[in-house]
């Protein structure tokens, strides 16, 4: 099977050549080009194709995959709300995914975000460059004996959940399909989670349901000083409404990895750009607002776990063994 792989980065190619010495029947092709409508015609000739999360995979693209003979769309990353899977049934096109690379790897950024905008570790860190080592500015909270409210409990949050434990807090979650209560999490209503947190932390899919939950009525009804974090989907936050209670000081701090208007920006160098009117340069200008690039995930280990992972997927479409969970439908 040939394999074109769509806006690669220097340590993706890394971590698949690696994993690629495990895999005999598979050839891959790297591009620094994202899949988009204009550059699909490419796959001319490969069964496979490999995107990642920030890739829109539209009705277009897929019909221009479909021509030239691709049976077969990779996603290297567990979401897949960019891709139009009506279209890719119609065309008979199979999407696979990485369900779980490295549930830890999200879940330490999430705290590391969370510490980050408590702490105010990026005010402090410009601060002593500039040979500036005034404390004021700089107080936080402690976490031990908070609350922290994790919303959606699958690997990551579960992996959020042990972190947040070991840091002496009280943990309550809500999920659509809770789990059961234990002496390390207490499942809630969404309201009481709200109400209650003094971390909130969003470890949930986008989906229908989910798009932009965080809202100005939901952020009506949190703690004043709550800090919220978001490794999870951008779509989950309504931007304009976070912004308002950002201005209003409901948040202690705002952590970011991902956010609505990420797809322009993430991986790319914009040093260059004036963001006039972005909606990154206005959570930018707030001093207690840490904005990521989408790097929760990107640990030398959870490379390797994606690489290899999604390789077996596509030797499983070959020997006809595929994990039934990695198959979007």
């Amino acid at each position: 099977m040939k394999i074109l792989f769509y806006g690669t980065q220097e340590y993706e190619k890394e971590a698949f050549n690696e994993a690629l010495k495990n895999f005999k029947n598979i050839e891959i092709d790297f591009l620094e080009s994202d899949l988009e409508r204009h550059t699909a015609h490419l796959a001319e000739g490969f069964e496979a194709v490999c995107a990642f999360v920030n890739s829109t995979i539209n009705k277009d693209v897929i019909d221009s995959l479909s021509r030239h003979g691709v049976k077969i769309l990779l996603m290297r990353c567990a979401g897949y709300n960019n891709v139009d899977l009506d279209e890719c049934n119609i065309k008979g096109i199979t999407v696979l995914r990485v369900p779980g690379y490295s549930p830890e790897a999200v879940a330490e950024m999430a705290i590391a975000l969370a510490l980050a905008v408590n702490r105010k570790i990026h005010k402090a860190y410009i601060k002593v460059r500039e040979n500036n080592f005034s404390l004021n500015g700089l107080v936080g909270v402690n976490f031990y004996g908070k609350t922290a409210g994790i919303i959606g409990t699958g690997k990551i949050g579960q992996a959020m959940i042990k972190i947040c434990n070991g840091f002496g807090m009280k943990v309550i979650a809500y999920d659509k399909f809770p789990g059961k209560n234990s002496d390390l999490v207490k499942y809630v209503s969404l309201d009481e989670l709200y109400k209650t947190s003094d971390l909130i932390s969003l470890h949930c899919p986008l989906l229908d349901d989910t798009y932009h939950m965080i809202n100005k009525f939901t952020i009506s009804k949190m703690k004043k000083g709550v800090i919220l974090i978001n490794t999870s989907r951008g779509g989950l936050i309504d931007t304009d409404d976070l912004i308002q209670g950002i201005r209003e000081k409901k948040f202690f701090g705002v952590g970011l990895d991902v956010y609505e208007e990420e797809n322009s920006n993430v991986f790319e160098n914009r040093e260059s750009d004036i963001l006039e009117h972005s909606v990154t340069a206005r959570l930018l200008s707030f001093p207690n607002v840490i904005v990521t690039s989408h790097q929760a995930f990107l640990t030398k280990e959870a490379l390797f776990s994606i690489a290899q992972t999604t390789l077996q997927n596509a030797e499983d479409f070959i020997n006809y063994k595929i994990n039934s969970s990695n198959i979007v439908k």
